[in-house]
């Protein structure tokens, strides 16, 4: 799951790139996005045939009944939710009051690529209706109805995984963001981000909710829109999102506490959010 993702990552350092703003922004979707989107389809369809030895092999008693796996298990679990979207709500607002713009801008923009990813991802949920791991025993993979996860819930609703999503999105949005304010950060935080969302992916597995392949359409899909998310909200710097969430200012206030000043400036000019490499 981390190749597939790691793979649509590949182009965040020319994405991640600052624009010349007297030219035309390039389209946002390329030759090479079918590509990519080729190859995670096909990485998936590699999956099927291995999901059920997969599902089948986290389940031994040795790897359940294991504590220590058990807790890791969880804290990724919760990690790919709510962690991402907590973590992104807290760098928007560190970067904000520290004018940090790189750091706000991470945190909002990973915000967006989390809702984003994770609605389309839900649209394919509920539409193939694919069951759970322990909703069959581990020993149906190819159980899947067109919406009967709309009909039946969440136990018919395992393709793709939601929280892999959610990690890679989160991944694919911050690394992006990383590179284009501090461009040597790649080698470092890139790894660590699509790593981190790896382990969410896994354990979503170890607790049996989610097939292998579901965890790699997650990956996948996550990745796209994080990296896409990122692209567009620089390519478009005036966007409305961009223009209010970026442009605010959180200022102390005079009997405590912080207070919110809207500014009509787009963030992009303001001296004051001027990211690293721009000073």
């Amino acid at each position: 799951m981390a190749c597939v993702a790691l793979m649509l990552s590949s182009a965040a350092p020319v994405l991640a790139q600052q624009l010349d703003s007297s030219a035309a922004p390039p389209p946002l979707f390329t030759g090479g996005d079918a590509v990519a989107a080729a190859g995670v389809a096909a990485a998936t369809a590699a999956f099927l045939p291995l999901d059920e030895r997969i599902a089948r092999s986290l389940q031994r008693p040795v790897l359940q009944n294991n504590t220590t796996l058990r807790r890791t298990a969880t804290g990724f679990r919760l990690l790919g939710s709510p962690g991402v979207l907590l973590i992104s709500g807290t760098f928007y607002v560190v970067g904000r009051v520290s004018h940090t713009r790189g750091l706000a801008a991470a945190g909002l923009h990973g915000a967006e690529a989390i809702v984003l990813a994770e609605v389309a991802g839900g649209l394919i949920k509920w539409t193939t209706g694919r069951a759970r791991p322990f909703e069959v025993g581990d020993s149906l993979p190819h159980d899947f109805q067109f919406l009967r996860g709309l009909r039946k819930g969440y136990a018919y609703s395992s393709f793709p995984s939601g929280h892999t999503i959610a990690g890679f999105a989160a991944a694919a949005a911050f690394t992006s963001e990383a590179i284009r304010s501090w461009p040597h950060s790649g080698w470092l935080i890139g790894p660590v981000l699509y790593g981190g969302a790896s382990l969410v992916g896994l354990s979503r597995m170890y607790n049996d909710q989610h097939w292998a392949s579901d965890v790699v359409l997650g990956a996948g899909l996550g990745t796209f829109v994080g990296i896409k998310v990122e692209q567009y909200t620089h390519n478009y710097s005036r966007n409305r999102l961009d223009r209010w969430l970026l442009s605010a200012t959180i200022t102390p206030a005079p009997g405590g506490g912080h207070r919110l000043a809207l500014s009509v400036m787009p963030s992009s000019l303001d001296p004051r959010w001027r990211s690293p490499s721009q000073r």
